[in-house]
């Protein structure tokens, strides 16, 4: 038997082991499981009665230590799957590292860690110090360090979780890896605007964020909506990529616009946001993924490697030229 309990403000805990009780007590139950349900707490300072609008969340309140000796974190996001923010997120990560900044990469794609595959790792992160206070050390691979719950699961094991144990994750991706400092942190979301999008701003202190899409209405729609969720948190989105933008016939040279062309320039222009790019369609991006190197460390100088560069390029440019939330910006190398 399974069944819901919600406990009213001011009810006794004892209710819930009683009612455990009477339902072990009916004929033929041999296993009960109850699904307790809390109280939510009051507003804060009578929030309620004005302040906030409908559907905004607070500002991010990150705790003062996390991430301290990371200059700039930058999140990798899409309002759906399948538009290849993964393989973004891996490029621009090993393309900044190549210039010889301290770059890492946090795969907070819970439900699908696609980083270790990208970056070709399978080991497992070494845990160190005593219990009570255990750090993990991330793992380092084409020069960018990289932290994800893929490298904690069993390949074929499924994650299945709620909204409180994604945020309890990535806290400790944030607080228990030993990250050593970062010039710039890259962060590679889950697609959509749910529970690990919002647990994520409000848990660090994100410097921006850059959307990826394909070029088609159906995905530059959903982002438009991701966009608007990052502007409710106070969190500036640094530019679009559109993803997946042509294909150039072998031989021929002629350019087939298979999912369309222009939408993530187009979106970009509608939300007043920078246009970072587009990334062709390109068979050194799927042998790069399947052999777990970054394009750009593979083959630079394809037509998505060299694109890849590019936007990396840029990316880095506009956080230089921004006000700095630590002490020294991102610094250049040598």
């Amino acid at each position: 038997m399974s069944f819901a309990f919600s406990l009213r403000r001011g009810d006794p805990g004892s209710l819930v082991p009683e009612a455990r009780r009477a339902a072990e007590g009916v004929v033929g139950v041999a296993k009960v499981k109850v699904d307790v349900r809390l109280p939510q707490s009051p507003p804060v300072g009578g929030a309620s009665k004005g302040g906030m609008r409908p559907g905004s969340v607070p500002a991010p309140t990150p705790a003062p230590d996390r991430l301290a000796n990371v200059t700039r974190v930058v999140a990798i996001s899409s309002g759906k799957g399948g538009v290849g923010k993964s393989m973004v997120a891996t490029n621009l990560a090993a393309a900044a590292a190549r210039t010889g900044r301290r770059v890492g990469l946090l795969d907070a794609d819970i439900y699908g860690p696609n980083i270790p595959t990208m970056f070709g790792e399978s080991r497992r992160p070494v845990v160190t110090g005593e219990k009570g206070s255990e750090m993990i050390e991330p793992l380092d691979a084409h020069g960018v360090r990289l932290m994800s719950l893929g490298f904690l699961l069993d390949p074929a094991q499924p994650a299945i979780m709620r909204g409180p144990l994604i945020a309890g994750i990535l806290k400790q991706f944030m607080e228990q890896v030993e990250w050593g400092p970062l010039d710039l942190m890259f962060v590679d979301m889950p697609p959509g605007t749910g529970d690990a999008q919002l647990s994520l701003v409000q848990t660090v202190d994100l410097d921006g964020a850059v959307m990826v899409t394909t070029p088609q209405k159906v995905a530059t729609g959903d982002v438009r909506r991701g966009i608007k969720m990052f502007e409710r948190v106070n969190t500036r989105v640094l530019g679009i990529i559109e993803n997946m933008a042509g294909f150039q016939v072998p031989g021929s040279g002629e350019i087939v616009d298979l999912f369309g062309r222009g939408g993530g320039e187009d979106l970009a222009t509608e939300m007043s946001v920078p246009f970072l790019g587009r990334v062709p369609l390109d068979l050194a991006v799927r042998e790069a993924g399947d052999a777990g190197v970054p394009t750009v460390v593979s083959s630079p100088d394809s037509p998505a490697g060299r694109a890849l560069v590019e936007m990396a390029d840029a990316l880095v440019a506009t956080l230089d030229g921004m006000p700095d939330r630590t002490e020294g910006g991102v610094p250049s190398p040598g």
